[in-house]
């Protein structure tokens, strides 16, 4: 079963893309998203502001 935030996540990756989605497409989402919970905490183990965080790692992905 499919929650409603994967689903919307998932439209809105797809409504980025200029080719058809594909399995692998969304197995690559869903690891990036984890790469990006992982980040929200500090080396030494402190959680940051998590909006901030996403919302810089989003900025720091479009001007790659």
């Amino acid at each position: 079963m499919t929650s409603y935030r994967a689903h919307e996540i998932w439209e809105a990756f797809k409504g980025e893309l200029t080719s058809p989605p594909t399995d692998d497409m969304r197995e690559a989402l869903a690891t990036a998203i984890r790469i990006v919970a992982d980040r929200l905490c500090t080396d030494v183990g402190e959680i940051e502001c998590p909006v901030e965080v996403v919302r810089k790692i989003a900025t720091e992905l479009e001007a790659l």
